[in-house]
């Protein structure tokens, strides 16, 4: 057999080198635990945080949320608004540093958030809906470490925090906390419809990507075959 043509060869690398853009670019589009507002002033009161719980995986069901709330910055009066076909369980944790509030000395916060018999299926995604009383007023985030269950007993670690400005490949829902009036409204976190646009976008962007990796390799492809023709070509 004859050896491969070198132009052949350099067709290949920019095929391969395509492709693998186009791997990164969906990677990159993959979707994580997130909560919503991502932003409330410091001891802001009588408000409700949204856990948005993507489905990654194409063969199993998400079956279980694990949402762990920070107990030295705690987070008072939780409530958990019932959702469907779930089953919530809210864990109580004695505090080291009690809460001094208008209403008396708090000794007791939430630390977890259990649901459990419901099911996320792939493409999908489930809002959970948590009230809170007041928010800690003496840090500038919170971070909500999140365990994510599948039906298949696979267990996804939303538990990493950011350090030096660069995402983690498993971040964990961070909640801003900002300098303002504690009474003022947050922005209300993106709906159903707003979420399934963007998820939309974020899929045509993707294919987009892979389309074009692909019309790169066959512009190489093309340009190596007529390359080698024209070397083929009898000289006059």
């Amino acid at each position: 057999m004859s050896a491969v043509h070198p132009a052949l060869r350099r067709a290949a690398t920019v095929t391969a080198g395509a492709a693998a853009t186009v791997l990164l670019a969906a990677g990159a589009a993959s979707a994580h635990v997130t909560v919503h507002p991502d932003s409330y002033a410091k001891g802001a009161t009588d408000g409700v945080l949204t856990f948005r719980v993507p489905n990654e995986e194409d063969s199993a069901a998400t079956t279980k949320v694990q949402v762990f709330l920070p107990t030295d910055h705690p987070v008072l009066g939780v409530l958990v608004h019932p959702q469907d076909g779930w089953t919530a369980k809210v864990t109580t944790t004695k505090l080291k540093t009690p809460v001094k509030t208008d209403d008396g000395t708090i000794t007791e916060a939430a630390s977890e958030i259990t649901f459990t018999g419901g099911k996320i299926g792939a493409g999908q995604y489930e809002d959970f809906d948590v009230a809170f009383g007041q928010l800690p007023g003496d840090t500038g985030k919170l971070a909500f470490k999140t365990l994510q269950t599948y039906s298949d007993g696979k267990i996804v670690r939303w538990i990493e925090e950011a350090q030096g400005g660069q995402e983690p490949e498993n971040p964990a829902p961070v909640l801003k906390l900002t300098a303002g009036d504690p009474g003022a409204a947050p922005a209300p976190a993106k709906s159903a419809t707003a979420a399934a646009q963007a998820s939309d976008s974020s899929d045509s962007t993707a294919r987009g990507l892979g389309i074009a990796g692909l019309v790169v390799g066959a512009l190489g492809l093309a340009a190596a075959a007529f390359a080698i023709l024209r070397s083929r070509k009898p000289q006059a």
